[in-house]
């Protein structure tokens, strides 16, 4: 079993950075991949970044050119760099974590990060 703790949320104006990082309580090398979802009130959860075990990378459009996902498997953590923030992105975002099989993936409890002057 591995638990998912993420940090680095907070506020920020428009324009600025945040870093946010998903700490895993086990290895991360079994993962077939980890990313960040995020939910803003009202809209349904999106696929915002996640990165393959083999260290390949995808990105929402919305978030492309802005958003940096990696990882550290030394760690045991994966990181979202987030620069020139949009108060659209203000939202819950939430690390998974997927197994390779078919059961549910791991989730972190969230963490909010709220854009705005």
């Amino acid at each position: 079993q591995v638990q998912l703790v993420e940090s680095g949320g907070g506020l920020v104006q428009p324009g600025g950075s945040l870093r946010l990082s998903c700490a895993a309580s086990g290895s991360i090398r079994s993962l077939a991949a980890m990313g960040w979802y995020r939910q803003a009130p009202g809209k349904q959860r999106e696929l915002v970044a996640a990165i393959l075990s083999g260290g390949q990378t995808t990105y929402a459009d919305s978030v492309k050119g802005r958003f940096t996902i990696s990882r550290d498997n030394a760690k045991n953590t994966v990181y979202l760099q987030m620069s020139s923030l949009k108060r659209e992105d203000t939202a819950v975002y939430y690390c998974f974590g997927n197994k390779p099989n078919l059961d549910p993936p791991y989730w972190g409890q969230g963490t909010q990060v709220t854009v705005s002057s």
